[in-house]
């Protein structure tokens, strides 16, 4: 490719894109062995050594003061500045966008975004009784910026039922899709096992997956062996796998920078435009539980502002935790579910690339840039999500130089002039079931259902079903449109 004497010599470029996968049994290894292994994957000791910024996405498998600093001492980066993140999977775009405005502004040079975890080698010395040998920084290392950052995942609504984790979450979404589709539930279960099953397609030919091998649809949405149900519609094979140890690391430059390193053009990626966003952080206020505005708004105007029109972009990697997620994120940005000429991922997704927490849009986008530079002249979008459908950001990218500088927008004002729903936490009286879910234990017992409940004057409450009768009941029946009794400590009893 040749550079255009007319481009702006401080356009970003992401020249560097590395991923590591630890399947051995090495608890040695821990995060930071993997961002540095990353990082020399994605670029030559030149180039690292010239990083005047480390920035790295949050990891919970292990606690750094400034994980950024062990990695540029590593990496010989030694007079970088370092900053570190709050938790949300939409993190890692969010960063590439704001090195590309400091790049394109002056404000940095070289900039190296990783993450890791070693969450699977973690969770086996945990199970053993061994604790990791791993790096201490002591009290002396002030924490990095940004160690804080980040908003609540639940609400007073949330917590007072114990709502509190993703895996029970986005199956209520995925219930609220079934009901806005009028699909009966085993229809339903089927369609998304077939749209799983065609991302681990993908990651059976993706080399960076944790697990490559094609799925059949019946053995992801039937529960079986190493297969349970999880939290009712989704079994395990429906959720983000996070046992994993897995790195990621992308480099950012200019392209005058890119010049001097003597960054071969073949490697160039150009990111053309950015943007954030995010949806009501309570679940109960949202408008509607299969939608999502801030998708909608945001998605949409990252490919204005890129100039490039749905239908033009050649590779998509939807954030893909869960079913619910990219049907969401696609319904809202107007792209297909099943065409074979443009899967919704470029991995394989969460569940079968490999979930590791924050990270995976590191991955997605190190996938996508490799994907963009064996076509040339193609164009990807990948989108990114953090929370529960909560926090939203999307890049869209080409190999050919852009015509215009790179654009960032956070389309907040606009989403938050949208309608929502009123709340109602301490709600008592009868109203409707608009969704639910039914939390499987390993032991194959329900304990609870969660139920999003409207209110008779058009509000929603969010309630549990405690009856064990009951909750079995809401695995067997279509509950959608029941009658309901909610009390004010938000157990709910079928009427």
């Amino acid at each position: 490719m040749g550079v255009p004497r007319t481009l702006d010599p401080r356009t970003p470029v992401l020249v560097g894109y590395g991923q590591v996968n630890q399947q051995q049994e090495t608890p040695d290894v821990e995060p930071v062995d993997l961002m540095v292994a990353a990082a020399r994957a994605a670029a030559d000791p030149r180039v690292l050594e010239a990083v005047d910024s480390v920035r790295i996405v949050n990891l919970l498998s292990w606690r750094y003061r400034d994980p950024g600093l062990l990695l540029a001492q590593r990496i010989r980066a030694g007079n970088a500045a370092t900053s570190y993140t709050g938790v949300g999977g939409d993190v890692p775009q969010s960063l590439v966008s704001q090195a590309c405005l400091d790049l394109q502004g002056g404000g940095a040079e070289v900039v190296l975004i990783a993450g890791a975890e070693s969450w699977r080698t973690r969770t086996r010395l945990r199970a053993a009784g061994a604790k990791p040998d791993w790096t201490r920084q002591d009290d002396a290392v002030p924490e990095a910026p940004g160690a804080h950052d980040g908003v609540p995942m639940a609400g007073e609504a949330e917590l007072r039922i114990n709502l509190d984790r993703p895996a029970y979450v986005y199956p209520l979404f995925e219930q609220a899709l079934r009901i806005a589709g009028g699909e009966s539930i085993d229809e339903h279960r089927r369609r998304i096992g077939e749209l799983w099953s065609r991302f681990s397609a993908v990651a059976a030919g993706n080399p960076h997956a944790w697990s490559r091998k094609t799925v059949p649809a019946e053995q992801i949405w039937q529960p079986g062996p190493g297969n349970r149900m999880i939290s009712w519609p989704y079994t395990k094979l429906m959720n983000s796998n996070n046992m994993v140890d897995q790195g990621a690391a992308l480099v950012l430059t200019t392209v005058e920078k890119a010049i001097y390193l003597q960054i071969p053009t073949d490697r160039w990626v150009f990111p053309y435009a950015g943007t954030d966003s995010h949806d009501t952080y309570a679940i109960g206020e949202r408008a509607e539980l299969h939608r999502s505005p801030a998708i909608r708004i945001a998605g949409r105007r990252v490919l204005e502002l890129a100039g490039v029109g749905v239908d033009e972009v050649d590779f998509v990697d939807v954030y893909s935790c869960f079913p619910s997620a990219v049907q969401v994120a696609a319904a809202e940005i107007g792209l297909p579910l099943a065409d074979p000429s443009r899967p919704l991922t470029v991995t394989g997704g969460l569940t079968f690339a490999g979930g590791p927490w924050n990270n995976y849009a590191s991955h997605s986008i190190a996938t996508m840039a490799e994907r963009l530079v064996a076509d040339p002249g193609s164009r990807g979008l990948v989108t990114a999500n953090g929370g529960y459908l909560t926090k939203h950001s999307f890049g869209v990218y080409g190999t050919e130089p852009p015509g215009h500088e790179f654009r960032w927008q956070d389309v907040q004002s606009e989403v938050d002039a949208e309608p929502v729903r009123q709340l109602q936490v301490d709600f008592t009286g009868t109203g409707t079931v608009e969704s639910w879910t039914t939390p499987v234990g390993r032991d194959g017992t329900l304990e609870r259902a969660f139920l999003a409940v409207r209110t008779p004057g058009g509000g929603r409450t969010l309630a549990r079903i405690v009856d064990q009768s009951q909750a079995e009941a809401t695995m067997s029946e279509d509950i959608a449109g029941a009658q309901v009794r909610v009390q004010a400590d938000g157990s709910a009893t079928l009427l």
